[in-house]
């Protein structure tokens, strides 16, 4: 079967919409992290404003983080690729186009940095999960001494993302090219003031480092930003599916629901292109979005993915078909997290929660509970510990909040389903956990393990958190996921 690539997109064009030829594209953004978040979010928002504009100097130069595989998977298909769109009402397909050229960061990362001082890009956009940014557990600073952040310093070929970030924009200034926007889309409350903080510290380390850092300040913003689609790995069944429908093989679909949302700060020193007319939302603040989102969709997505890999429970979907799960979700979300929310206009937050979990349920999406379970210590801050910390000044007892920081040590520290099955979830922190462990699995290592994890050490000391969090340990250890869930839900 043939490739998806220029020579047969006239082929799938009733596919892609009409009114841009990729190649009248010239490339105006650097995107960092090619994955399938990004390609079925901003590189679909920056297609539909030029779409929408007419300007088609937004084409993306998409840099890979972990290796040549999107690259190449990209290259045989002239950065053509699929969005696939799945609900219960069906499915749909849209062959996407904004991206004009993948680089692979390891290797070719000298073309990276050219771009980057390219005077005709004027945004860097990033999607390279939390753990990329190199940050100290707690702090949210840059780990000053990662061996790759002190070997970027050092002046090796750059290997960290910030590293890449401050070799490239060093260049920039040297070539003169101008000033630069640079926006991180991850999922890291108030991201961009996070990577601005790691782009200083990282500058800290250079024999020119007071110099760059002043022009940065000068330059370079970085705008602070809230994203939200769900979407799953692509299964070789969805590549299937996509051949028969296209008649062609993409080897780079992704698969994601209709829901799509981004909030961006409007602080950009360059032109940039017109998200606003693709449906994105341009704010002063973000922060009040970021907030709701992160305390809301994405707790509740933690917890049910902890919930869930203790059940031996597949996907997120699937979590949401027991009972006991969706009530504690609700409670958590309701109860918990709402009291503790800014006011945002027009906005009811009993509405946005039915949504959220609605979008849970979705079944044509296959996002497992381990993939979501992943990275726990880098989530447990901004998606669990601030409610935590609000609701304690509120005097709300953070139950549900507690359940789910108690499930994920359980993951990380028992690594078996409540039947006994073997249980792997990625995360970074997992060896200082178990060695403050001790080989333990009791709740007695709970305080310890969130102290090796970055938990503040003030909050491990007020029992109003730390004993449910035990407690809830304890009932997952006795009674399973489920039980402890219809407790906690109940409750």
């Amino acid at each position: 079967m043939r490739r998806l690539n220029l020579q047969n997109l006239t082929d799938v064009s009733r596919r892609s919409p009409d009114g841009i030829d990729p190649d009248e594209l010239t490339v105006g953004i650097v995107h960092f992290g090619a994955g399938n978040f990004h390609r079925a979010h901003q590189a679909v928002y920056t297609e539909d404003a030029m779409l929408a504009t007419g300007e088609t100097g937004w084409a993306i130069s998409a840099v890979t983080q972990r290796g040549p595989a999107v690259r190449d998977r990209l290259h045989g298909q002239d950065g053509l690729y699929t969005v696939v769109t799945r609900d219960e009402a069906g499915t749909t397909y849209r062959v996407v186009r904004s991206v004009r050229e993948v680089l692979d960061g390891p290797s070719e990362t000298e073309a990276v940095l050219e771009r980057i001082a390219d005077p005709a890009v004027t945004v860097v956009t990033l999607t390279v999960t939390e753990h990329a940014y190199r940050l100290l557990p707690g702090t949210r600073r840059l780990d000053t001494a990662d061996p790759g952040v002190l070997a970027d310093a050092a002046g090796q070929v750059p290997s960290t993302v910030v590293g890449r970030l401050v070799t490239g924009i060093r260049a920039r200034r040297a070539a003169g090219a101008g000033p630069l926007a640079v926006v991180s889309c991850d999922n890291l409350d108030e991201n961009g003031p996070v990577l601005r903080a790691a782009v200083r510290d990282f500058c800290a380390l250079l024999p020119d480092g007071a110099e760059l850092a002043e022009w940065i300040e000068r330059h370079v913003t970085f705008p602070a930003t809230m994203v939200d689609r769900i979407v799953p790995a692509t299964t070789e069944e969805d590549l299937a599916g996509v051949e028969a429908e296209l008649g062609a093989r993409d080897e780079a679909a992704v698969v994601a629901e209709p829901f799509i949302q981004w909030v961006i700060e409007d602080d950009f020193p360059a032109a940039r292109p017109a998200w606003e007319q693709a449906g994105a939302l341009l704010v002063d603040d973000v922060r009040p979005y970021e907030m709701t989102k992160l305390r809301t969709l994405n707790a509740c997505h933690s917890l049910l993915a902890y919930l869930g890999a203790l059940a031996g429970v597949g996907t997120i979907a699937e979590t949401m078909s027991v009972a006991e799960f969706e009530a504690v979700a609700r409670r958590l979300a309701e109860d918990e997290v709402a009291p503790t929310l800014p006011e945002i206009a027009d906005f009811e937050h009993g509405s946005y929660v039915d949504t959220v979990l609605r979008r849970f349920r979705n079944p044509a999406l296959a996002h497992t509970t381990q993939q979501v379970a992943s990275d726990g210590s880098l989530k447990i801050g901004p998606r669990l510990l601030g409610t935590v910390e609000d609701a304690l000044r509120e005097s709300v007892v953070p139950s549900a909040a507690a359940l789910a920081i108690a499930a994920w040590l359980r993951c990380v520290l028992v690594r078996r389903t409540d039947g006994g099955e073997p249980l792997e979830v990625r995360e970074p922190a997992a060896e200082r956990i178990r060695d403050s462990a001790g080989g333990s699995t009791g709740s007695g290592v709970v305080r310890p393990a969130l102290l090796a994890a970055g938990v503040d050490e003030a909050l491990l000391d007020d029992r109003r958190f730390l004993g449910p969090v035990e407690q809830h340990y304890d009932e997952l250890a006795r009674s399973g996921a489920r039980e402890t869930a219809r407790s906690v839900g109940a409750a």
